[in-house]
């Protein structure tokens, strides 16, 4: 199925050249002229991904950005940020804001799809039914199974979307407020210890099959996921 990307672009020239070239590279482009229009298309079926310019008739794309973020349904949706303005005091503040990317007009349509592309592999590393498989250990998301050879884990709930996230981004060292708002989510209110908690029960789950060692702490940054002890 064709990738959704919701473009918002109040400019009908540049709006008409990103929905065809999105068409031409098999993206199903909706289109939005202005900021209460886009909001209004933010339903299900979800876009995977929003092209967003920064200034918008009825506000800023930095206010939409933060208006994606305070939703459960939406905060995880990837957003690049069109804009002219290329200083790096715009840059940072609009990546700061929870743009995943920052593409400066002019730009062509090659490095844009190449853009599109390379945000839609860091923020979703794998489809939503694929096995992740890392070193004996399989999580089949279609089933909610944790394997290591013929042998299934029993595993809680909070501790399958830990492993999830980890499998999904594995080497990379998170910290504990960035497990807390990628698993629990933004609007839940959880002390930062727990994410210890959940860590202590996930290496007990993967004890059972040699795998613990997997789930290494990283002192005084956080935890990371790893098949290189």
């Amino acid at each position: 199925m064709a990738k959704r990307v919701l473009v918002v672009e109040d400019e009908a020239a540049i709006r008409e050249m990103l929905c065809f070239v999105l068409e031409q590279s098999d993206y199903q482009p909706v289109e939005a002229a202005d900021y209460d229009s886009a909001l209004a298309l933010l339903t299900e079926p979800w876009p995977d991904l929003i092209l967003l310019d920064w200034m918008l008739p009825g506000g800023t794309g930095i206010q939409f950005i933060k208006h994606l973020k305070r939703e459960a349904m939406t905060r995880n949706i990837p957003v690049m940020l069109l804009t002219a303005r290329g200083e790096e005091e715009d840059r940072v503040r609009g990546l700061e804001s929870g743009a995943d990317d920052y593409i400066i007009k002019p730009f062509s349509p090659k490095e844009l799809v190449a853009r599109i592309k390379a945000v839609m592999r860091r923020v979703s590393p794998m489809t939503v039914e694929e096995t992740i498989e890392i070193d004996g250990l399989s999580l089949d998301p279609s089933s909610h199974r944790v394997t290591s050879g013929a042998q299934t884990l029993d595993i809680g709930p909070t501790e399958y979307k830990l492993l999830h996230f980890f499998m999904t981004h594995p080497e990379r060292v998170w910290n504990r407020e960035q497990l807390l708002n990628h698993v629990w989510g933004t609007n839940v209110y959880v002390e930062d210890r727990t994410v210890d908690v959940h860590i202590r029960r996930l290496r007990k789950v993967l004890e059972v099959a040699g795998h613990e060692r997997m789930v290494q702490t990283v002192r005084g940054t956080g935890y990371r996921f790893s098949a290189r002890y």
